[in-house]
Order: C-alpha cells, then structure tokens, then sequence
C-alpha cells in the first residue's frame, strides 16, 4: 500500500474510498466505506460547502464505531456533497439525483440524511437506486430527524451519565450549539427531563439567559424560520464564548470539531454530550477527562439516529424506533461508564475498546477467501 494512503486506512479500513465528480451536474462528492463486518454500511450523506476527504473518512470510522457499539447489524460509512445545502429546491434535487446514480453500484452502503440533506433528499435517492434510510412516512419511513431520534437518544444518554458526572437533570442548566435536527430535539427532551436551556447557537449566531430561554416560543421561531439571534428572550453572545456559559450540561450538535485544546479548558459544564459527529479533538477530550468533565463520545452518545434508521431498514415502527434507542443507548453507556471505572480508561477509550470488540468478533465470522 502506497505511504499516502495509510493515513488515512488501519485494520478496519477504510475499504473503500470513492471519488465522484460530474462536471455537467456539478456534481463533487464522496462516498467512504469504512468497514462491513457486522452487515452493509449505513451513514449519512453530509452536503456542506468545505466538506473534504479527510472529513468524510473520519466520519465513516465514527460509525463503523457507532453501529457496533449499537449492536447493528450495519458496519459504517459515509458520503459527503461538496455544495450548499440551501440552495433552490430543484437544484438540490438534480444534484442529489446524480449523487444516487453515482453510488448505485455501491451496494454495501445505505444513505442516510445528515447535515444538509433530510428526508426528501433519501427519497429521492431512493427513487434512483432503491435503497436509502430516513424516509418520509408515505414511502414507508421513520422520519428521524422529524421524530427527533438523535436528540431523544441524547436526553437517555444525559439521564444515564447523570450520577456519574455529578449532576442532577432537573434544573440542570443546559447549552447548545448548533439547533437544528439534533440539537433544537436534544433540548425539547431533556426540558421534559428538568434541564433548562440557558444558552444555544445556530448558524447565524448565538444568545444566553442565565435565567433559562423559553423553548416552546425558541422552537416556534426556529420553525418560523427565524435564527436563534433574532429571539427577543436573550441576549446575544459570540457563538464562540458559549463555553463560557456556566451550565452542567453542554452539546455540541453542529460541525466538527467546536472543541478544541484552545477552548476546552474554558469549557463551564459537568457533562459534554457528543450531540455532533467528532465535535471535540482528541486534545480537547483529553482535557475534559483531566478536569474531570465527563465527555460522552459521539458513537454512543448520539446513536439515536442511525439506531432508528436500522429499524426503518428492517422494517420496524416508530414506537419499536424509541424503544430500541431506549435500551441500546441506556445499555451503551452503562458499558462505557463502567469499562472507565474498572479499567481506569478515559471515555473514548473506553467506548473504542467496547465497539472495537464487537467488530472484531463479527469479522471472524466472515469468509476469508
């Protein structure tokens, strides 16, 4: 193997890297499969203006870890769509269209929604190739991102890891960043819960109340199309000085990355909540642990979506969806709060072993020759 590829590949994979591109549609993407021990690949299709390779990759290692750690039958993968999401309608539909006949021969991996696509985008990939997760109700689906399945599984997580980090969900004060289908759900349940939002961002800006925002009104402006900055019941604030916030809970549930070893330190909550895929760096979660800030990773923390997505895939309803999310995430992070304890591991550590573990033992079931 060429010293240029193995960066980017160990014993898991990546097994295959595909490069798509039509100059005609402009069409730039790719499409990562990562790893199919345990079943065919199934992973969000990101569609961002500065989405890259290695970006893509390290996403698709994120669910191989996740779907494992969930006990799928599912290995990992990824794709991504270098363009805006918020083009016009019929624009996106063409690109998405031709991203679909692009991947049809790739059969080990089934799109799902993520960051820039939703469930009118998976139907239209389902209507070319015939395969795709995240649909609408009419064609059979389990609308995740409508339901709020990521964000229910995140408000589990919280309850779980509650003890453990030093907390108490009711009237724990709670952050943000990033409030869209993750992170506007992840709120909404963890309300239900006791937590009370004091501080959230969205792409165009963020605001703080120490005493507490009102979700339902933030949740109709948000539907309304409005930004978080333009809710009168806050003040606003750089997005960038959230981590200042004094708060117990804080989830990132945006783009990769947020958390690094520049701001980590001033991070002000007990609880970090990996709402995003790779929201923090490796340097940034290592300084969490030493603060003793529990940092859950994002292939356990945030399985709810894809957990639901394998349901639709097998056929399941939305009330099985909730409650397959239920048990797999509760029972994750018990798993990974007690590997930590037992093994004096930091949490991803922990996690890694745990979901390594299981892919390992579904390869040594598969035909090697």
């Amino acid at each position: 193997m060429e010293e240029r590829w193995r960066a980017l590949a160990d014993d898991l994979g990546p097994a295959k890297i595909v490069l798509i591109r039509d100059a005609a549609i402009g069409l730039e993407a790719v499409a990562v499969i990562d790893n199919v021990a345990c079943g065919p690949a199934i992973g969000g299709v990101r569609m961002a203006s500065d989405v890259t390779v290695a970006e893509v990759t390290r996403l698709a290692r994120a669910m191989t870890l996740k779907n494992a750690a969930a006990g799928l039958a599912h290995g990992g993968g990824k794709a991504g769509i270098a363009a805006n999401p918020a083009m016009p309608a019929g624009a996106k539909e063409r690109l998405m269209r031709a991203f679909g006949r692009a991947i049809r021969d790739l059969a080990d991996y089934i799109p799902g929604p993520d960051m820039g696509t939703d469930e009118t985008c998976m139907a239209w990939l389902h209507d070319e190739i015939g395969r795709a997760v995240g649909l609408p109700p009419v064609l059979g689906g389990i609308p995740l991102d409508t339901i709020g399945a990521t964000g229910f599984g995140l408000a589990v997580c919280a309850e779980t890891a509650a003890d453990a980090a030093g907390i108490a969900l009711r009237g724990a004060r709670l952050v943000v960043q990033g409030f869209g289908a993750v992170g506007r759900h992840a709120a909404r349940f963890l309300a239900e819960r006791g937590a009370v939002l004091v501080a959230v961002a969205d792409s165009a800006g963020a605001i703080a109340n120490p005493a507490g925002l009102d979700l339902p009104a933030l949740l109709a402006a948000k539907a309304a199309g409005r930004s978080v900055r333009e809710f009168p019941g806050g003040a606003a604030l750089a997005p960038e000085a959230l981590v200042d916030v004094d708060a117990e809970i804080w989830i990132p549930a945006a783009r990769p990355d947020v958390l690094d070893a520049t701001n980590a330190p001033r991070l002000r909550a007990r609880l970090f909540l990996q709402g995003a895929n790779i929201p923090a760096t490796p340097e940034a979660e290592a300084i969490l642990h030493r603060r003793g800030v529990l940092s859950v990773p994002d292939f356990i923390a945030n399985a709810g979506g894809v957990i639901c997505a394998a349901v639709e895939y097998h056929g399941g309803t939305q009330a099985q969806a909730f409650a397959t999310i239920e048990e797999r995430i509760r029972a994750n992070t018990r798993a990974v709060l007690e590997r930590m304890r037992d093994a004096s591991a930091a949490p991803r550590e922990a996690a890694v072993a745990l979901a390594r573990a299981r892919v390992t033992e579904a390869a040594g079931y598969r035909r090697r020759a």
